[in-house]
């Protein structure tokens, strides 16, 4: 008796875990991964409202933000490689081909702005960033490559994104090189540009 008992039981589990794994499978995925060709609907994977923090990395520099590794780490375009500059990012005109809509930015940096908690929350007031820059191979739709970038520090990084896409186009810098340091602290390159 008390084998079967046993037996019963373990057959009981059995089943139990076999329902799970099939139901498991036939789930969707939660969080769809965005593909670099097409028009995602805008969403921030991972993110929930204030869970998001600018980091100031100059309290004395109003412009020296950086976004939230955790929700804005940065993506790469895999379209452009060290191989292609001379037909993608180095050739003239190349961003314009691939900047999203501002209808899906807007959308996004509206959304964007209540994950980071922004006290003020008037989408005027930002940027919505490509935090690798379309012209260093960055990812144009990804949410976790765009963050809205407070509008004080645009023209100290639009600086430094200039000067590193003129470096990998020289060949001075490799491609990875510079998607490295944009997205490592951008505003200590600036320091040294000026």
């Amino acid at each position: 008796m008390k084998r079967l008992f046993t037996l019963c039981a373990t057959l009981g589990l059995v089943i139990l875990a076999i329902a799970g794994v099939i139901n498991t499978q036939s789930s969707p995925p939660t969080s769809p991964l965005v593909s670099p060709t097409s028009t995602p609907s805008p969403h921030v994977l991972g993110v929930s409202t204030g869970e998001c923090h600018a980091q100031q990395v100059n309290k004395d520099d109003p412009q020296a933000y950086l976004p939230d590794p955790s929700c804005t780490p940065g993506v790469t375009n895999p379209a452009v490689t060290q191989d292609n500059l001379s037909t993608t990012i180095c050739a003239s005109g190349y961003t314009q081909t691939i900047r999203p809509s501002v209808t899906y930015t807007n959308k996004l940096k509206i959304e964007q702005i209540a994950s980071y908690g922004y006290e003020d929350t008037d989408p005027k007031n930002y940027e919505e960033d490509h935090f690798i820059s379309l012209e260093l191979g960055g990812d144009p739709s990804d949410p976790r490559n765009l963050w809205p970038e407070p509008h004080a520090s645009i023209n100290e990084k639009d600086k430094v994104e200039n000067y590193l896409h003129e470096q990998v186009c020289k060949g001075v810098m490799s491609l990875a090189q510079a998607q490295q340091k944009i997205t490592s602290n951008w505003y200590a390159i600036y320091q040294t540009l000026h």
